[in-house]
Order: C-alpha cells, then sequence, then structure tokens
C-alpha cells in the first residue's frame, strides 16, 4: 500500500518481552501477508501509526509525538494474551512513512520568517498520506484504529473517511482545544476547520472544551454553525457525573446516527505526558469511559489516539501504558 511501511511478526517480536508460562500481545497479533489484500482478511480492526510532530512544532508546540508509536507497541506488545483479550480482532499493519517530511523538517532553520509555513507544507504532505490509508483501510471494510502524531492527523483522517464514504461525516473530539484555528498554514490547531472547508466534516461535537484555551474569535465562529456544538470542560466538572452523562447522550443524538470519528486528544488528560501537558483536566479513567462508549456504537468509522509526548511523562511508560488501555478497552 502506498504511503505504508507494513509490519511484520518479527517486527512485534522486537518490542516484546517474551516469559515462560506467559502469551504476549506481540507473539500472537495478527500482522498483514505479503500479497494478502486487507479486505481479505478477518480482523475488524486496523492499527496503524503515524510517527510525526511536524503538525505539532507548525503550531508553536513543543515537538515529541512521533515518539508516541513505538512507546504504543512496547506496551501493548507486552499486555498478556488471554481468552478475553480479543487480540485476534485486531491487526497490526504498520505506519504511515514520514520519515522523509521528518527529515526535510529537521533542516529547517526556526528563525527564518517562512518557518512555520514551511512546516505547514510539510504537514500537507502528510495530510495526503493520512487521507489515502485511512481511505483504503475503510473502503476495506475495516475500522482504522490511528495513533499519531499530532492532532493535525484529524484532517487526514476525516478527509480519508469522507472519501470512503462519498460524504461528509461527524466526529466527536475528546480534547481541551477545539483544534478550529483560523486557516493559515496547516498545523496541530487547525485540523478541524481545514476539514469544514473542505465539506468533509459535518456534525462536530468538542467533549470537554476548556474556556481558557478558546479565544473569543473562535467561539464566535463556532456560534455561526448549527453543526457544531460544545461541552465545556468547567460545566462538566462543576455537577460533575451528571454533567458529564448529559454531554455524553447529547453527542449520541448528535453524531452517532451517520458514520462518525473519534478523535482522543491526549492532551485532555491531567497530568498526561504530552505535547501540551495540563495539570487540569479529565481523569485516565474518563478516557477509558468515554472511549469505550463512542468507540462500540454501530457507526464509529475510526478512532484516533493522538498528542502523546513520551518525553513530557511524569513517569516510565506512562504514553505507551495509557494508549494500550485505550486500544484493548476497543477490542474488549
Amino acid at each position: 500500500m502506498n504511503h505504508l511501511i507494513t509490519y511484520t511478526r518479527e517486527a512485534l517480536l522486537s518490542h516484546t518481552n517474551t516469559r515462560s508460562g506467559e502469551v504476549k500481545a506481540g507473539e500472537v497479533l495478527p500482522v498483514i501477508a505479503p500479497k494478502t489484500e486487507l479486505k481479505n482478511t478477518t480482523p475488524t480492526y486496523v492499527i496503524i501509526g503515524i510517527p510525526e510532530d511536524i503538525g505539532v512544532r507548525a503550531n508553536h508546540g513543543r515537538e515529541g509525538t512521533a515518539n508516541a508509536w513505538n512507546a504504543f507497541l512496547n506496551s501493548f506488545c507486552n499486555i498478556q494474551s488471554t481468552a478475553k483479550s480479543n487480540l485476534n480482532n485486531c491487526l497490526i499493519l504498520g505506519v504511515i512513512d514520514c520519515r522523509l517530511e521528518m527529515e526535510e523538517a529537521a533542516q529547517l532553520f526556526s528563525a527564518k520568517k517562512e518557518y512555520y509555513a514551511e512546516l505547514g507544507k510539510l504537514v500537507e504532505r502528510i495530510d495526503t498520506k493520512v487521507a489515502t490509508v485511512v481511505t483504503h483501510i475503510i473502503s476495506s471494510g475495516k475500522i482504522p484504529i490511528i495513533i499519531g502524531g499530532g492532532h493535525n492527523n484529524a484532517f487526514g483522517n476525516i478527509k480519508g473517511a469522507s472519501e470512503a464514504f462519498k460524504k461528509p461525516i461527524n466526529v466527536i473530539n475528546f480534547d481541551a482545544h477545539s483544534d478550529f484555528r483560523p486557516l493559515e498554514h496547516r498545523h496541530s490547531g487547525n485540523g478541524f476547520s481545514y476539514a469544514k472547508k473542505g465539506s468533509y466534516l459535518d456534525k462536530y461535537y468538542i467533549f470537554g472544551l476548556h474556556r481558557n484555551y478558546t479565544s473569543q474569535e473562535i467561539i464566535d465562529r463556532i456560534k455561526t454553525d448549527e453543526n457544531i456544538k460544545i461541552a465545556w470542560f468547567e460545566h462538566m466538572m462543576l455537577t460533575r457525573g451528571s454533567s458529564i452523562m448529559q454531554a455524553t447522550i447529547e453527542a449520541d443524538n448528535f453524531i452517532c446516527d451517520s458514520n462518525f470519528g473519534v478523535e482522543i486528544d491526549l492532551d485532555a488528560i491531567a497530568n498526561m505526558g504530552s505535547s501540551a501537558m495540563n495539570p487540569v483536566g479529565f481523569t485516565v479513567a474518563d478516557a477509558r469511559s468515554f472511549n469505550k462508549h463512542f468507540s462500540k456504537q454501530k457507526n464509529c468509522c475510526y478512532v484516533h489516539i493522538c498528542e502523546g509526548a513520551p518525553v513530557f511523562e511524569l513517569f516510565p511508560n506512562q504514553v505507551g501504558k495509557v494508549i494500550s488501555y485505550l486500544v484493548s478497552d476497543i477490542l474488549r
């Protein structure tokens, strides 16, 4: 498949610490055989990685999300394979090949006036790759689980899904930020506004948006679109459980009646090693509950987990373990 580096059993075993008397995920997770069509494989879910942080840097953020994929594999390949893990229902396909774009980004001069715009051009190239792969996976009758990378890749996910279904899709975004910034150069903060502009995104529900990180300009722009709804984090925290449940029901009624994608930004979790680490946010349990609820809906067409940055994690393997729990919850 174009733009994709596929994984072999040997690649997974390189992330696996085998132990006598135990069967680890890396020993049994399905991989795609050479010359096999994806549509002819058995698993429902297809896992791919996007090892890049160009979109985050283009948004004036801190690099590090390129390493989330390997952190995930180091954890996920070492979970126990049991009767309840359901590992045979997912296939580790591989990674979007971002090597050339990452090399070119590293050679750019950060003090140059055009630095961020030049990063944006590299993001556009990754957009094309992501959209192509996502379209292929969904058109093959599978549900992609996409491990980022920055949240810039939401655009490629949405475009790819939209092109597979030949219509705009809905999205729910578990995030402290709207990522609905103006249409300047492409970066991690404007994936959804670009998806709206391209008519790939229909209804957009932002779950847990923080007022401190949302400009009046964005609030005013969102108010003009009846197909965008917000569940503010501050409101949820006032009455805790009831507000989260109310937002979940509202989101169900708003986006779940048609094909929709699930976007999970790890920035939304308090004290999570991420590109925009925040002491205030949801718990990991909140994220798992959100993920389990929406990923099991019949019209869910992809799940994207992004913005994890192991370099900023508060304890070893935090990012990889949290992503592994989220993926495991989908499979179970």
